[in-house]
């Protein structure tokens, strides 16, 4: 598994009550995690599919 190079941060838009995912960069995309669980599982995505995701999450 690739391991994030750069520190994991929460989202702007987590809520206060700490139930939210963290996202840190990785040598060839982003890592993904939750924040209740760090030691837990980790997904990594390729940084064209991190731009899809993006994508479609943003998408009104």
């Amino acid at each position: 598994m690739e391991r994030p190079n750069q520190p994991w941060r929460k989202s702007s838009y987590s809520a206060q009550n700490g139930d939210c995912l963290e996202v840190a960069p990785t040598p060839s995309g982003r890592a993904v995690r939750d924040s209740k669980v760090p030691a837990g599982p980790v997904l990594t995505f390729p940084a064209a599919q991190w731009r899809v995701l993006l994508t479609h999450l943003t998408r009104d």
